[in-house]
This record gives structure tokens, C-alpha cells and sequence, in this order.
């Protein structure tokens, strides 16, 4: 498995985990005033886990201020439109998302400003920008990237340094894989030297069915890394169909040509915006103890996660060693 060198700079996909955590933990698990907590306590343990086990200096949990920005949409109209809301009550644009998730999104954000962990966004965009700005712009820490979403192995990178790992925890964060270029040239057979961007290239290629991308028909995941491993990328394989002496089979020829507009449309979908203008709500840096202990306290009790908070407070106090 790949290394991360020294302590890592910790940015995680918050509603990634949230709803892993919410579907992993049952919704039995109340608050005293009956209100579910589930996903409250899971998250609240996954972030404690993650800083037991890499002792991040820094740590950002990212935030979706718009889960399905409008550019994306314009460019690929069914880019998420299987998860909008379609309930005669539901507001314009709103995703489907458990009833009794949608509070606990709430308690989540006060543990965490309680706690002193920051959160991040950028207005009109998704968690993933995010987390692909603040990565791309890092250049002190090693960055762990922590998401369910396949997409984020776009950022993995060697050079420049710092390094990018991705923390895939797609299967729950217990059998969650760590991730470089190495692991996704590996996994994926694309090329080791521009893993990232050329994962992206195949994912647009590809498609993905759980974002609402149709990807090119007849050509699946194998072919897809075949061709960007042939090609380099996406561009060089767009350039290489309306070549006549490219190396290209005619089927192939066909559909990539036939899905010229789709390609156009959705390569900027598939790729994280990198230069987001990114808020925090606090300084990254991980506090020794929380900022402010009563009203954690206080929170921890109402509702009834005082377990999954000691965790995460002694995790804050166990990297000072």
C-alpha cells in the first residue's frame, strides 16, 4: 500500500461520509428527544479514526454548497437528475435525501464548530471542487483526500510535491484503500505518470450511472484505460478520430465519433474545478483539544453521542504525543 510521509493535511468529503455513515448504523440509535443520531455518531467516529490513525496537523471536512451546480447541468442535463426530489412538497432543485438524515447534517456542523475542526465550501459548487482546490493548491503537507466517490482519484499525484493520496472508502471506511498514482495505474491500467487526469479521462469515457453520465456506448472501463493508455488522454484520443491515419478500429471510430458532442460536454463535468474560491469557517489546524469543551459537552449529551466525542477528543489530544 502507498505511504503518506509525515502528517498529512486531512481534507474529507463530508456528505460522502455522512451517508455512509447514516446507512451503516441503525436509525434505531436516537437522541433523547427521539431524533436520529446515526449518522452523527458514525461521522463523529470516522473523523476521530482518521485522526487516531494519521495524526493530521490539518484537517478541512468539505461541504456541497450546491450539490448540482448549474454549469454542470448545462453541459450534461442528466448529470444527477435521478437523485432530484420530485415530492409534490420538495423545494426546486432539491435532492432526495432521508428524512431523518437531513437534521443530522445540522448537529454534524455544530459537533465539528464545537470541536474546532473547520469546514470548507465554494458558493455554487460541490464538495468534490473542494476538495480538488484545496489539494492542488497545497504545497507544505502530504494531502489525504477522504471520499466514497471514485471520481476524487482524479487529484492523486507525486509531483509537484506534495503528494496526493486518495482514501477511498466506497466500502466503508474499515475497508477503505489508499490510493496513488502507482495503486490507480495499477488498478485502472492507465498510465502511472499522469494517473489522475488520465482516470478522469476514463471516467468520461466510461461514464458513471450513481452521477447520471451515459458514457460512450459500447466502450466500458477496460476499453476506455486501453484507449487513454494508447492515446495519453482524451483530448489526444478526440484528435485521433478525425484522423484518418490514427491507429483507431472503425467500431470504435464509429462510436467515439457518434459521441463527439457527449465527450465535449461532459470532460469538464468529470473534472474537479481546481481553482474554487474555497471559505473555511476556522484555520485547518487541528486543536489539541476542542475550542470549546462546554458546549461540545453539552452537545455530546443532547444528542446522546457522548461515546463517538470522547473518541474524538482524545484523538485531538493523542497528536501531541
Amino acid at each position: 500500500m502507498t505511504s503518506v510521509p509525515g502528517a498529512p493535511l486531512l481534507l474529507l468529503d463530508g456528505a460522502s461520509l455522512w451517508f455512509r455513515a447514516f446507512h451503516a448504523i441503525p436509525e434505531k440509535i436516537t437522541a433523547p428527544d427521539g431524533r436520529s443520531v446515526n449518522a452523527l455518531r458514525g461521522f463523529t467516529d470516522m473523523v476521530a479514526s482518521l485522526i487516531t490513525k494519521y495524526a493530521p496537523v490539518r484537517l478541512v471536512v468539505c461541504l456541497d454548497l450546491d450539490w448540482r451546480p448549474a454549469y454542470r447541468v448545462e453541459l450534461v442535463p442528466s448529470y444527477k437528475a435521478h437523485r432530484l426530489d420530485t415530492s409534490p412538497d420538495a423545494a426546486p432543485g432539491a435532492e432526495t435525501v432521508p428524512d431523518t438524515l437531513t437534521p443530522q447534517v445540522e448537529m454534524i456542523l455544530e459537533v465539528l464548530d464545537a470541536a474546532g475542526i473547520a469546514t470548507g465550501g465554494a458558493e455554487g459548487l460541490e464538495a468534490d471542487d473542494v476538495l480538488g482546490t484545496l489539494a492542488t493548491r497545497e504545497r507544505t503537507d502530504a494531502v489525504i483526500v477522504v471520499s466514497g466517490d471514485r471520481d476524487l482519484l482524479q487529484l492523486v499525484r507525486d509531483e509537484p510535491a506534495p503528494p496526493v493520496r486518495v482514501l477511498y472508502a466506497g466500502r466503508g471506511l474499515a475497508k477503505a484503500e489508499l490510493f496513488g498514482p502507482a495503486e490507480v495505474a495499477a488498478k485502472y491500467g492507465v498510465p502511472v505518470r499522469n494517473a489522475g487526469p488520465a482516470y478522469a479521462d476514463l471516467a468520461t469515457l466510461r461514464g458513471d450511472a450513481s452521477d447520471g453520465l451515459p458514457g460512450v456506448a459500447g466502450i466500458g472501463e477496460k476499453s476506455a484505460a486501453t484507449l487513454i493508455s494508447r492515446f495519453g488522454s482524451l483530448d489526444a484520443l478526440r484528435a485521433a478520430v478525425e484522423d484518418p491515419d490514427a491507429e483507431l478500429a472503425n467500431g470504435t471510430r464509429a462510436r467515439l465519433r457518434a459521441a463527439e458532442d457527449y465527450l465535449k460536454a461532459a470532460a469538464p463535468v468529470v473534472r474537479v474545478v481546481r481553482d474554487a474560491d474555497v471559505a473555511l469557517s476556522r484555520s485547518d489546524v487541528l486543536p489539541a483539544e476542542p475550542a470549546d469543551p462546554e458546549r461540545l459537552r453539552a452537545l455530546a449529551t443532547a444528542y446522546n453521542a457522548e461515546s463517538p466525542v470522547s473518541r474524538l477528543i482524545t484523538a485531538l489530544g493523542s497528536r501531541t504525543g
